[in-house]
């Protein structure tokens, strides 16, 4: 009988979790995964997070080296993959191998949304998804340049620090009338803001990009009020798009992203998918814990057994212009049936209910305070129940 091969196309963290699973329950068994960059899978969030530290030292990797090593899983890096062949059960390299799977798993993850506008070539605009493109970014800095990042989400705000704290002039612009409008509600948004101009950054809410402006580098982004901001560099964050190419080539089903069932099984049996290239239940995740439980799942899943992923209360833990907040669980006001912002709260808290049961909260303070609450929210507890608690 020939050995088993599980193949893993995709080097990010649901490609990880998903070998050390399928090693945790099929010890013999090989497993190669495959990544396009030259480098052990590492962190991503670290790209925005800590853009100005050594992002080549070893405290980027999601695991070392040797971990690899003594599991017996196989690294190919810089291998991309060209095509999958579902009825013979092999994937092409690029260089022509074919490679045989027993299971195949694919974390292809997404890429970057472009800037849909004119100017958006020049160069000095960036926008960072690897390693790559961090360091390209900062090779191409000089003292004294004034940064424009175009996107006030987690990444554009996290980017923006990472430049001010290096010390460079930085102006965000954001269409929504508000930053991290997904995680903030208005007032927790305008804290923020106010933190970020303190630190001397300039933000424009409220208004969209007209077009990037310059002959062959940046000189500046126009906003469609026409008013213009003089800039030597543009740093955007717009979203993602799952790269679904590879799958909908050979035949498995993809919409947004690759279609996946509980189990993170696509419309093959032998393939699964998992991170940001999958969709389950109607939408992409986009988000690294997810990444990680759904790179396990499918890595169980692989070896024969069966459990079902759930999606996990979404939490997001923001450390930036020095200070904490995190958002956690629904914390839209139109989807609860109401919010209590407790008085004796040394920070701003603003918790979310929906059916007497908490559903969501946000709050300045760091990752300790944040665990009582997203257990309260797995567990679904009554408000009532947790505030007794608490006091």
């Amino acid at each position: 009988m020939t050995e088993k091969h599980y193949v893993i196309v995709g080097s990010g963290v649901a490609a990880v979790h998903a070998a050390k699973a399928i090693r945790d329950h099929d010890g013999e068994a090989a497993i190669s995964i495959f990544g396009e960059e030259n480098t052990l899978p590492y962190n991503r969030i670290k790209l925005s997070k800590g853009l100005f530290t050594d992002l080549h030292s070893e405290k980027i990797l999601i695991k070392k080296e040797k971990w690899y090593q003594t599991n017996n899983i196989k690294i190919q890096h810089g291998t991309t993959i060209t095509a999958i062949d579902p009825k013979d059960k092999v994937v092409v390299t690029t260089d022509g191998q074919d490679v045989a799977y027993h299971r195949l798993l694919l974390c292809t993850g997404a890429s970057n949304r472009k800037l849909p506008i004119a100017g958006a070539m020049l160069r000095n605009v960036h926008n960072i998804r690897d390693l790559n493109d961090a360091d390209q970014l900062k090779d191409s800095l000089v003292n004294g340049d004034r940064i424009c990042v175009i996107g006030g989400g987690v990444q554009g705000v996290e980017t923006a620090w990472s430049f001010i704290e290096a010390g460079y002039a930085v102006t965000i612009v954001e269409a929504a009338p508000r930053l991290m409008g997904r995680q903030l509600d208005e007032q927790a948004s305008n804290i923020l803001l106010q933190k970020i101009l303190e630190f001397g950054a300039n933000v424009r809410l409220g208004l969209g990009v007209k077009c990037i402006t310059g002959n062959d580098c940046v000189q500046g982004v126009e906003l469609e009020d026409g008013s213009i901001l003089p800039c030597e560099h543009v740093v955007y964050s717009i979203g993602i798009v799952p790269n679904t190419a590879l799958a909908g080539q050979a035949g498995i089903g993809v919409q947004g992203g690759i279609l996946v069932n509980e189990n993170m099984q696509t419309s093959d049996p032998s393939v699964y998918a998992a991170g940001d290239a999958a969709e389950f239940q109607g939408r992409v995740e986009g988000l690294w814990g997810g990444a990680m439980e759904q790179g396990r799942i499918a890595g169980i899943n692989m070896t024969g057994s069966s459990i079902a992923y759930e999606r996990a209360v979404p939490v997001t833990l923001f450390n930036a212009f020095e200070m904490y907040l995190f958002s956690i669980g629904l914390v839209d006001e139109q989807q609860c049936d109401t919010s209590v912002v407790p008085t004796d709260s040394e920070s701003y808290t603003r918790i979310f209910i929906k059916d007497d049961l908490i559903a969501g909260v946000i709050s300045f303070q760091g990752v300790a305070a944040s665990l009582p609450y997203k257990t309260a929210i797995e567990q679904g507890t009554k408000y009532d129940t947790f505030n007794n608690k608490e006091s």
